[in-house]
């Protein structure tokens, strides 16, 4: 499961109700704040998020309304004495600049916190026993964009059947087969866990872009997703806009949705010349399973529910 807070969804440009980009992602007990616009550091004191166990912040490119929060988050991390590295991921061009902004800021190395910085390629790019993170690439204005994929390690259970036709009674013994490690039997018979494990149980999966000038590309990438959060910074109408700036319209967003057969659709950045409702619609026509984010909404990705949000 992946708990996703919307920190900030606007567009370039914040409102009263809605701060520049960053979306907060815990998985297992590690935290990712996926981009950092201005002001990220107040929208986790307001979300009542905190800044503990965060380990990572993977931003999607370089421009400044997803990156320009970092100095503010730092220094903040180093005002409260929390001195856990913090790991900065990105495409190769995105570092470079973030390396130059955090350089003028901070007499580098010595920065409030120990800084990490990661130079991603696509791929994988972080994996544990509960859960691997990749990203791949999106088209935006000819920046180096990533995208990011949450996806939760699939867990097979032991057959009951199976068990109880091969006589293996309950308790330590199928505790020790559900862990991975042979057992032998009363009667010498020798159990190994690949005889009596049932189909693996799929893993929650969670897609998330940033700023994207088209879908095509992007439907291998965040397809089968439990959950997609993209943009939708322009409407249907204002297409032409939306190709000569780079963005997605929120019947593009419905598309890839459908397209890519995801279970949920959580649209942001965006713009105040619309009403959330109408992008809701708009989309809507394309995917039925659509929420159109507000800051500090939260959202708990499954496998199972397909959807649960407060």
């Amino acid at each position: 499961m992946f708990e996703v807070t919307f920190l900030g969804t606007a567009a370039s440009t914040p409102s009263a109700e809605r701060g520049l980009p960053a979306v907060l992602v815990q998985a297992g007990s590690e935290r990712f704040l996926i981009d950092c616009g201005e002001g990220t550091q107040r929208q986790m004191l307001r979300a009542g998020s905190g800044f503990r166990r965060l380990g990572h912040v993977l931003l999607t490119h370089a421009h400044l309304d997803h990156v320009l929060g970092l100095g503010g988050l730092i220094a903040t991390l180093g005002l409260m004495d929390l001195r856990e590295t913090l790991r900065i991921c990105g495409s190769r061009e995105t570092m470079h600049f973030v390396g130059q902004y955090l350089g003028s800021l901070f007499p580098l190395p010595r920065a409030p916190v120990p800084l990490q910085f990661v130079e991603l390629q696509p791929g994988p790019a972080l994996a544990t026993g509960q859960f691997s993170v990749s990203c791949f690439p999106v088209k935006h204005r000819g920046t180096e964009s990533l995208g990011y994929r949450f996806d939760t390690v699939a867990r097979r259970h032991l057959d009951a059947g199976r068990l109880a036709a091969l006589g293996v009674p309950a308790g330590p013994l199928r505790a020790e087969l559900a862990a991975g490690r042979s057992v032998v039997l009363p009667d010498g018979q020798r159990i190994d866990p690949d005889t009596v494990e049932g189909p693996p149980a799929r893993g929650a999966s969670l897609a998330v872009v940033g700023d994207a000038e088209e879908v095509d590309t992007l439907i291998g990438p965040v397809g089968g997703a439990d959950a997609l959060v993209i943009e939708a910074t322009f409407l249907e109408r204002d297409a032409e806009l939306a190709a000569d700036r780079g963005h997605l319209t929120a019947a593009e967003a419905g598309r890839l949705a459908a397209a890519a057969q995801v279970g949920a659709l959580y649209l942001t950045h965006i713009s105040g010349r619309y009403d959330p409702a109408e992008i809701a619609a708009e989309a809507g026509r394309f995917f039925a399973t659509v929420s159109v984010a507000s800051d500090f909404d939260r959202v708990s990705v499954t496998a199972a529910s397909r959807r649960h949000s407060s």
